[in-house]
């Protein structure tokens, strides 16, 4: 049984540590109770509680007190119990404040992180007084670990922190500290208290620009969205700002890349001309990210692109060729690519990318195929003028395969109703098609909508819908609501040939259970039983040319996602408020992803602040960390140890040695 195998290793375990405790600090047992150690922990990892042996554990510990090895495994074990054993978690602190005062940094260091971690609300009057010491200790490591150990007991109680004058400290630490990671830490812990309203001026940002060099990767990142927040009082700061920052366009971490980015756009868009060249400079350093081989990387950058082209098409209409889609790359990145070029798309270069996009539609992803038909009917509907396109799309119909006939339908569609002067080219086309030969809904309702609606000049149009007609309990609700329309609308082009039809079709609906169906089809009866001429001009009476139709964004949502341009609002494609409480940017976290067309991510963050993919990662230090598993519809982050995901950025800034 599992359980009596887990009670006996507790109990061999028991033993053993008697016996160790018995032979007190001779350097022969040393090696043995590292040992034993190494199996508690290792029980520790697979899930046994050994909580039980809490004292047997310390009082082993305790009597080899300079080794430094045993004394981490010890201290892990201490504040992996410590929650569940308050009481006898108190014994330790003699030994923790012992340590903090060693005269080495790294066990005064790990010491303090330990005292931190214990989480017992009750210890808080303990640890406050050897952080304090600590956050003004002549070792950088120590101090780190202090700073982070504030927001620890500021999460534990935020009173304490503030009665003792701790975030005052790190206010002052963050302008006088000479070690660039301490500045970072203490930013990063007055921005998660909310302290860091007032930091914002402009006497830290120069200093904090002027020695951006110094910080690690991870905190340059975190420099530059905290510069992000400052309005500069005139053009010539602007410029200043970005002569010093323009290398970090050239920086081979794409994080900081992203962050300066955006940074540069946003000081820049209350001036037109500079915010012009802004986007032109930070072309070639975008570009130069997709070169890279990770599609996850990629695919941030690309949804930046997206954005970018959408309020400014002209500035990548001539390197439109760079989106064209590539053998080796995923899915979610083809896709991506599409929505680029139909936004870049314009007189100059619409015909080449529509002939481009009818390679794709033979290809053999059927999702990538459909795809490429919308993206040319999206593109015939924005650029008009450009001969060729509305044929490029009518020649799909010649293909013969029934997904391609069934999404170029359902565009022609779309262009019969914004250019009704092209109307009888597109509805010349599909008179050929057979509606038994269309299966999918939203293509039947279009076909019929199409027959409906120019059914005067397909002679077997009310023949067509008779055949519907017969099987319309069988049909779905959209189809249904569009032919008793298309009916209704014949009706008063063709009475003759389509009263039998009119009549078939609002008997059928007016017994189906769809209430949709059912009162369209009761409105329809006593509007004919009303007055003809009136249910003629209510029904039958030309269509407006639609001018433009509902777009997938707002322009005002779009300047909203471009406000948090290098989060994960780019991403998501709505502004973060949809999708996350309402808290401040800077906490921004996201626990779940889904985006279709995801189909595989890196299983774990990477360590050493690898520039490879899609997310910061930041330190949260109370929580746990967080493992990133990308699944074919659904981005997951699971709870594992010490981090927590914070903003997205266009690449993988994947951890930083926060505790080490």
């Amino acid at each position: 049984m599992p359980g009596e195998k887990s009670r006996g290793e507790i109990g061999e375990i028991r033993t053993q540590l008697n016996a160790l405790s018995a032979s007190g600090s001779r350097p022969e047992a040393a090696a043995a109770k590292k040992e034993l150690f190494k199996k508690v922990i290792n029980c520790m990892t697979i899930g046994i509680d050994m909580s039980s042996l809490f004292m047997l554990v310390m009082t082993a510990g305790m009597s080899n007190a300079e080794d430094v090895v045993l004394k981490k495994m010890l201290y892990l074990f201490i504040c992996t119990y410590a929650q569940s054993n308050p009481d006898l978690t108190l014994l330790t602190i003699n030994l923790l404040n012992k340590d903090c005062k060693d005269q080495d940094p790294t066990i005064r260091g790990l010491a303090l992180r330990s005292l931190c971690s214990l989480r017992v609300a009750n210890l808080i009057e303990y640890i406050v007084s050897p952080v304090s010491l600590a956050l003004q200790d002549r070792n950088p490591y120590v101090r780190r670990t202090a700073v982070l150990g504030v927001l620890k007991i500021y999460n534990l109680d935020a009173a304490a922190v503030r009665n003792a004058g701790m975030l005052e400290d790190l206010h002052d630490m963050l302008q006088k500290d000479p070690d660039a990671q301490v500045v970072a830490n203490c930013m990063s812990v007055l921005l998660e208290t909310g302290s860091g309203q007032s930091l914002v001026t402009r006497a830290l940002v120069i200093s904090l620009l002027n020695r951006i060099k110094e910080f690690s990767e991870w905190a340059q990142c975190q420099v530059l969205e905290f510069a992000t927040h400052y309005r500069p009082s005139d053009e010539q700061e602007v410029y200043d700002f970005m002569n010093v920052l323009d290398d970090r366009l050239s920086h081979s971490n794409s994080a900081v890349v992203m962050a300066t980015v955006k940074m540069f756009l946003h000081y820049t868009l209350s001036m037109p001309a500079t915010h012009q060249q802004v986007l032109e400079r930070i072309k070639d350093p975008l570009m130069t990210l997709l070169s890279r081989d990770h599609f996850e990387t990629a695919y941030a950058v690309l949804c930046h692109f997206h954005l970018i082209a959408q309020r400014a098409p002209i500035i990548f209409s001539q390197i439109y060729t760079t989106f064209y889609c590539r053998i080796n790359e995923p899915s979610y990145i083809k896709h991506l690519k599409l929505d680029i070029l139909a936004a870049i798309a314009d007189e100059t270069n619409a015909y080449d990318i529509a002939t481009e996009l009818t390679e794709y539609v033979n290809d053999i992803d059927e999702k990538l195929a459909r795809k490429a038909i919308r993206t040319v009917g999206r593109i015939a509907l924005e650029v008009q003028d450009v001969p060729g396109l509305v044929e490029r799309l009518l020649g799909f119909l010649d293909i013969g395969k029934d997904f391609v006939t069934a999404e170029t339908i359902v565009q022609v569609k779309d262009l019969a109703r914004k250019y009704p002067d092209i109307a009888e080219v597109c509805v010349g086309s599909i008179s050929n098609i057979s509606l038994e030969d269309v299966e999918e809904p939203e293509a039947r309702a279009a076909f019929i909508w199409i027959l409906g609606e120019h059914g005067q000049g397909i002679q077997d149009a009310p023949y067509l819908l008779e055949a519907c007609a017969q099987g319309f309990a069988n049909e779905e609700d959209q189809v249904q609501l569009a032919l008793l329309s298309a009916a209704m609308k014949l009706f008063f082009k063709r009475p003759p040939e389509c009263q039998q039809l009119l009549g078939v079709t609002l008997a059928a609906a007016s017994a189906e259970s769809s209430q949709d169906v059912h009162d369209r089809a009761l409105l329809y009866y006593r509007l004919l039983h009303y007055n003809l001429q009136e249910a003629k001009r209510i029904v039958a009476s030309p269509a407006p040319a639609i001018t433009r139709f509902a777009d997938e964004q707002s322009p005002e949502q779009r300047d909203h996602i471009f406000d948090e341009l290098n989060t994960l609002a780019v991403i998501y494609r709505k502004p973060s408020s949809s999708f996350t409480n309402a808290v401040p940017a800077h906490k921004e976290a996201m626990l779940s992803f889904c985006h279709p067309g995801m189909s595989r991510f890196h299983s774990a963050l990477l360590c050493c602040g690898i520039s490879c993919t899609a997310m910061l990662v930041d330190k949260y230090l109370m929580s746990t960390r967080i493992c990133i598993t990308w699944h074919p519809n659904e981005f997951c982050c699971l709870p594992a140890y010490k981090y927590r995901c914070h903003t997205l950025v266009s690449g993988f800034h994947v951890s930083t040695p926060w505790d080490s």
